[in-house]
């Protein structure tokens, strides 16, 4: 039995896979209480989130049908939520509920939904055991706020199906991080269909229990209908529940008080007839919530390409394997190797395109990676193919045992004794495979060969007809050349199966002579497959497809705002999304309630009829605003309505690169990571900043807890235009010491041990406001950080930025008369480094200044 300071313990009531509940009182007022304790002794980071999340949203909310958790105690090495103990029992506990119970449980339910919804909250772990009901009064109340979210939309992060957010079971397709949705209070609906599916046949809508092929149930399969496993389903309730489970958001009950109309619509025709005949659903189906709708308009047939390549690649079609396949004496078949290219203005939808794909990875059981190259950090080299490769590893980590040993084994016998030059660029690599010894130093063109050798190497382990592999490298326009010479690898001079490779760039940024262009040349001469398509604006007829679904509206009442959003927009698409948000916020665009009330329900808002009801547009004032305009300064216009503090945040983030954590931030902003997420919330809500992962909550509420983040929180901006917006806001005088103060930041704050890893996010910084550092020392240190950074940077045979390095670390030396050494080692690495990328007159200038200083015929040598 556990002691826990100011409670007395009385018994174990409930010991779950993950969780303890405990029956007890609180001493100080004899109140019987619950007390809920994770199971494991040490539990993850993770845990310890959702843990503190569940009491910091819950105790916020006064709603009859929620349990307010009555506090929150620190318990060895973890929490202890108290409750109060009310004599309630689990749903999940409770025998089959006739149709009357059943009604009277859903419409109870669904007033707790709508209420959580009118705090936006989505609670996003709705299942029988998550619901109470009291034996005696039939009073229902919902708990379990571990994963609940206050952001009006999330995006979900793509992990193994065996961690996934929430009970796959009862899991929205959006939730799968599969179906290139957003997840929003919509998705609770899909939850609610799912719990009350069960309620009323015994069984879930999926029986199987493999967590692939369900993520595939929930996304692709439709289920078989409620009626047809027990026939006792009247058909107007069998066809509210199918409604629920749509596949999309947009098809499922836009609100919680259209449900609640149609549940009490059929809880009096029981009652009144003992029968539901079908009905209209959605009758009353009031939305008041701004929502842009996720689907793609006027893409179908770029979507057909898409997806025809990757069946391509992919076949023939795997059977359904979990583990890497193991060596056959008799070759398998082979599927085939593609590059994809997808092109078009920024904003045009190219990313929403390529996530289409998930579906058919899902089906045939491969891995979806993706890296993006970083306008204002071009000199890293390999970035997105490590942000690409990184993500996997982590992917990887969340496998099974078993499977994980599996790829262990798979990567270490195609790497051999070579790991440890790829955990150098990919540390998370480490995890996987464990400590590997240093390889044999070689340098030069040999150095090159077998670096790129054991990258290919590397990506073919995850290239297998069990598990094709789809890479996704966005903005190409600002690829590096250690990156292209890559690219050109895996796809024009080696045989890759079962890979598709998908780049996405601006073609209006890129030249017939670009390093990119190029390189394409080369590769189509090797007869590789290479496709392209090209997204152009949206037509008139899809934008008013999209406005009119905005506004639940008819396409011909939608005609004049869409005319008047084409004229301000070109049919750009994240340009329109953010006019109409914009709109939306400034009042131009509202939901309009006059004071009709219902005649038969006081659920909700008023049902308004006629031209009065829902939506309403000022388009005097839109006609105004929709004179022709940047983007970028549309989007800085927008930041600039943000606090003084968010603002402040947004410029150093968006000096740190496309992606950051709360750790950098912190440092750079010179606050702690709680005051830094404090500020950095009100982005988080308006949607320009992304969280990757539930670790931000933690943030929620001041820290108190001894146990403080052993990860931090990783953050991304909605769009390349957000970040180009907030990069706007420094003036142009102060750009360069902003990066030079936050270099020194940095450098300071990063332990020896760890410089390395940091090496190029840290230089590149302080290299951008080198001109404006005067002192000796400082000069020379960051001419040395350059040295260390152009030789990590040469291992990696990444010599154009390796180059790059050395020439910055030269411009900081104050000779050789007084840094001989450090002067005499830029100069070598200056001239191999250019002779290895081919620049053979900068090396001849460096090696002509050796020649002229050295100190001794060996330096010469």
């Amino acid at each position: 039995m556990i002691r826990l300071q100011g409670y007395q313990i009385v018994e174990l009531i409930y010991s779950g896979s993950k969780t303890l509940i405990y029956r007890g009182q609180r001493l100080s007022d004899r109140q019987p209480v619950l007390v809920k304790l994770l199971k494991t002794e040490y539990p993850s980071f993770a845990e310890l989130v959702r843990f503190r999340n569940q009491y910091t949203i819950a105790q916020a909310l006064d709603l009859p049908g929620v349990v307010q958790p009555l506090a929150l105690e620190d318990y060895r090495n973890q929490y202890a939520l108290v409750m109060p103990d009310e004599g309630y029992e689990s749903l999940a506990s409770q025998p089959a509920l006739s149709i009357a119970s059943f009604l009277a449980t859903a419409i109870q339910l669904t007033h707790t939904l709508q209420g959580l919804h009118r705090h936006r909250v989505i609670h996003k772990d709705i299942k029988p055991q998550n619901i109470l009901i009291h034996p005696e009064t039939q009073h229902v109340k919902l708990i379990d706020f571990s994963l609940s979210s206050l952001l009006p939309k999330e995006n979900p992060v793509l992990q193994s199906p065996s961690v996934l957010e929430g009970t796959l079971a009862y899991l929205a397709p959006e939730q799968t991080g599969r179906m290139n949705r957003g997840i929003d209070y919509r998705t609770d609906f899909y939850a609610l269909g799912v719990t009350f599916y069960e309620l009323l046949t015994g069984q879930l809508p999926f029986q199987t229990t493999d967590p692939m092929e369900l993520v595939h149930c929930h996304i692709a399969q439709q289920p078989l209908p409620p009626s047809a496993v027990n026939p006792a389903i009247p058909a107007g309730l069998n066809d509210l529940i199918l409604k629920l489970m749509a596949k999309t958001a947009e098809d499922r009950y836009q609100s919680a008080f259209g449900l609640l109309y149609d549940l009490e619509h059929c809880q009096k025709t029981w009652q009144t007839q003992g029968n539901i005949p079908i009905f209209v659903l959605g009758g009353r189906d009031i939305c008041d919530r701004f929502t842009i709708p996720e689907k793609l308009y006027g893409r179908d047939r770029e979507v057909a390409t898409l997806l025809s390549a990757f069946d391509r690649v992919a076949s023939p079609s795997p059977s359904p394997l979990s583990l890497p396949p193991s060596p056959s004496p008799s070759p398998p078949p082979h599927g085939s190797s593609e590059l994809m290219l997808v092109t078009g203005f920024s904003g045009i939808g190219k990313t929403a395109l390529v996530n289409e794909i998930h579906k058919p990875i899902v089906r045939q059981r491969g891995y979806f990676i993706k890296g993006k190259f970083d306008q204002y950090q071009r000199d890293i080299p390999f970035s997105a193919f490590v942000q690409a490769l990184r993500d996997l590893m982590r992917q990887l980590l969340t496998e099974p045992t078993e499977t994980v040993q599996a790829w262990k084994s798979a990567i270490l016998t195609a790497l051999s004794e070579n790991g440890q030059i790829l955990i150098d660029v990919i540390p998370e690599l480490e995890l996987v495979i464990g400590p590997q010894p240093p390889a044999t130093e070689i340098s030069g063109i040999a150095a090159q060969n077998r670096f790129n050798l054991l990258f290919q190497r590397f990506i073919q382990v995850f290239t297998t007809a069990a598990h094709p592999l789809v890479i996704f490298l966005d903005d190409l326009q600002w690829v590096d050349s250690a990156s292209l010479k890559l690219i050109q690898l895996l796809i024009g001079e080696t045989e890759t199966d079962y890979l598709l490779l998908i780049g996405a760039y601006r073609d209006n940024e890129v030249f017939p002579a670009h390093p990119l262009m190029l390189t394409l040349e080369e590769i189509q001469k090797t007869q590789a497959t290479v496709n392209t398509i090209t997204l152009a604006p949206l037509d008139e007829g899809s934008l008013n497809e999209l406005v009119a679904d905005t506004l639940s509206c008819p396409l011909e009442q939608a005609r004049p705002l869409t005319d008047l959003v084409f004229q301000k927009t070109g049919g750009n698409p994240f340009f329109t999304t953010q006019f109409l948000k914009s709109l939306y916020q400034d009042g131009l665009i509202s939901f309009d309630y006059p004071p009709l009330a219902l005649s038969d329900s006081s659920v909700g808002p008023p049902l308004v009829s006629g031209n009065g009801r829902g939506w309403q547009c000022d388009i005097a004032q839109v006609r105004a605003l929709a004179a022709s305009g940047n983007v970028v300064e549309f989007m800085a216009a927008r930041l600039q309505r943000l606090s003084p503090q968010t603002q402040t945040i947004l410029k150093l983030a968006a000096c740190i690169g496309n992606q950051f954590d709360l750790a950098t931030l912190a440092i750079v902003y010179e606050k702690d990571p709680t005051e830094t997420a404090t500020d950095l919330w009100q982005a988080l809500q308006e949607g320009l900043i992304l969280p990757q992962s539930e670790v931000y909550k933690f943030y929620l509420t001041p820290v108190t807890h001894h146990s403080l983040p052993t990860t931090s929180p990783l953050y991304k901006f909605l769009h390349d235009r957000v970040q180009q917006a907030a990069y706007t806001l420094i003036p142009e005088a102060e750009k360069q010491s902003t990066h030079l103060t936050i270099g020194r930041l940095l450098l300071e704050n990063t332990a020896q041990m760890e410089l390395e890893e940091h090496i190029f996010e840290i230089v590149n910084q302080l290299n951008m406001g080198a001109a404006l550092i005067t002192d000796r020392v400082e000069r020379e240190t960051l001419a040395q950080l350059n040295l260390n950074a152009g030789r990590k940077a040469k291992l990696s045979t990444a010599y154009a930025a390796a180059v790059n390095y050395f020439a910055a670390g030269l411009t900081g030396v104050e000779g050789w008369q007084r840094q001989y050494l450090l002067t005499l080692a830029l100069h070598e690495e200056a001239a191999e480094a250019a002779y290895l990328n081919g620049d053979f007159e900068p090396m001849s200038q460096w090696l002509d200044a050796i020649f002229e200083n050295a100190a001794t015929l060996l330096d010469s040598v």
